[in-house]
């Protein structure tokens, strides 16, 4: 994760910079009007969002070990991005405060490598995720400069998955929370505002199912959700929103 999140830093920072130089010379040169100047004194405004991200899954291990003395170890070794569309209710708060909800859908997948150290024996599960997501979010804007704003937000999350459960290695729950933390910057353009975001969401539960009574007459695969004492997911998001 920590590479994950270095590797997406550098590039989004890079983007902000090339937008910061760019989406300004949209203004004729010599032209002292700002782009929407009233834009964030309206009381409400709507938009939507387009985007990607990335779900990362933090196994926390119990020490279990098998009758043959073998201990399973479980992590996810790659990322696949996923894409995600939300929509958009922005409330204004104060000059710099603005509580925003963004209802929407992430869809990816992640792929869990479990193996036995004891035998070598190593298993693969793609797990496949349809979040429906209610973010809730503090955006804390700093003062505008010309035609951008930079912001940070703080925030909470609820997700479902929708995807049909199935008979895999490791299940986990259909609910979940999340604390989130983001930054980004506003964008004034002619006739809208564009805002790039990175945020970063960590899981509150513990979405393993740990009681697998399908897996009663296999004990050998229900010994790695034994071998585990919680599952907490994580997910780095990267939008773009329309507003």
């Amino acid at each position: 994760m920590p590479k994950l999140t270095t590797i997406i830093l550098s590039r989004l920072g890079a983007l902000l910079m090339i937008l910061t130089l760019v989406l300004p010379a949209a203004a004729r040169p010599g032209d002292k009007l700002l782009n929407r100047p009233y834009a964030d004194q309206k009381r409400w405004h709507l938009g939507f969002s387009v985007g990607t991200h990335f779900q990362d899954l933090d196994f926390t291990h119990n020490g279990f070990k098998t009758e043959v003395d073998g201990q399973w170890q479980v992590e996810v070794p790659a990322f696949d991005p996923g894409i995600c569309v939300n929509v958009l209710a922005d409330l204004r708060l104060h000059q710099y405060f603005n509580l925003r909800f963004s209802p929407g859908m992430y869809f990816g997948s992640k792929r869990a490598e479990m193996r036995e150290w004891n035998s070598g024996w190593t298993q693969h599960q793609d797990i496949k995720t349809a979040l429906v997501v209610l973010p809730l979010d503090l955006k804390i804007s700093g003062d505008r400069l010309r035609n951008s704003r930079p912001y940070v937000t703080l925030g909470a999350m609820a997700t479902f998955d929708v995807t049909r459960k199935k008979s895999d290695f490791l299940q986990f729950n259909t609910a979940d929370a999340y604390l989130s933390v983001g930054l980004g910057c506003d964008f004034y353009l002619p006739f809208f505002k564009l805002n790039p975001e990175i945020k970063f969401c960590f899981g509150l539960t513990d979405i393993l199912r740990h009681d697998r009574p399908d897996l009663d007459e296999n004990p050998e695969i229900y010994n790695i959700t034994k071998s585990l004492a919680k599952v907490k997911s994580k997910m780095v998001v990267i939008t773009f929103y329309f507003e």
